[in-house]
């Protein structure tokens, strides 16, 4: 009796952002693990973490890499941070990142200008290699959900603090509909600040991703405060409109180095 396959009701919209590719802490691909140093355990355990939860979701309809998709030249660090400082290179790296996911669409929006180019947009390159386009702004629909998606979102020193800046932005698309200046979105999604956190009521549902960056920014250990999360995210939008949210995020642990104890990524 020959089986029946049964359609799939549902497209799925995976989500990536802030992979840093060309940063040591940034998400890289086998080839360009640099062994012996002591970001090589993390560069292959984020990478393992990133390659099969992709490929765990079989099926991808779109795949949206929300900014920051390369890390630049590090000026700020003298590239002392750097795997490579070439972006063209950076961005061969990315393209291999995000190749692993083999979507039938991408969609691209830009990041912050000092990882992806004052003076050139870099992250087009992606884009363009990818046989996409690359957006400041993104607004499209899936089975009817309309999604709004920027790279750069405000944050808070303070836990529930964080959930005021994706409120805002929310409240600033209502008022730009209203305006007829905007589509009025259902689902929300920013990313920049490199952790993961929901907001949501009745009718709208916004979300502010995990990064593909772990640690090993000099910058964050010393200026910043708060937990960061490392993974990406993904939605079904199903035939009928609804919709399901799901995240794979890496956990913590705490270890024992030189007499200090210092947190990294467990895998």
């Amino acid at each position: 009796m020959k089986k029946v396959s049964q359609k799939r009701n549902f497209k799925r919209v995976v989500v990536v952002s802030d992979l840093h590719c060309g940063h040591r802490a940034g998400l890289t691909p086998p080839d360009h693990w640099v062994k012996g140093s002591a970001y090589f355990e993390q560069q292959r355990k984020t990478w393992a973490f990133y390659e099969d939860g992709i490929k765990s979701l079989g099926k991808i309809d779109i795949m949206v890499c929300n900014g920051d998709a390369i890390d630049g030249k590090g000026q700020k660090s003298g590239g002392n941070e750097q795997i490579e400082t070439n972006r063209s290179k950076q961005v061969d790296i990315a393209v291999e990142c995000l190749k692993v996911a083999k979507p039938d669409e991408y969609r691209f929006t830009y990041g912050t200008p000092y990882h992806v180019g004052i003076e050139e947009d870099w992250e087009r390159e992606i884009a363009l290699r990818l046989k996409s386009e690359i957006r400041g702004h993104d607004f499209f629909e899936v089975n009817g959900k309309k999604f709004d998606v920027k790279h750069k979102i405000g944050s808070s020193t303070i836990p529930h603090g964080r959930y005021t800046p994706i409120a805002k932005e929310k409240l600033w698309n209502t008022i730009w509909a209203d305006r007829g200046g905007q589509v009025k979105a259902d689902i929300t999604i920013r990313s920049h600040v490199h952790y993961y956190l929901t907001s949501s009521n009745a009718n709208w549902l916004g979300v502010v991703t995990p990064a593909l960056q772990g640690f090993g920014s000099i910058y964050g250990v010393r200026q910043c405060s708060g937990t960061v999360d490392y993974g990406f995210i993904w939605f079904d939008i199903y035939s009928d409109g609804s919709q399901s949210l799901g995240v794979k995020i890496m956990d913590y642990e705490v270890v024992e180095k030189n007499g200090s104890f210092e947190s990294r990524l467990k895998g």
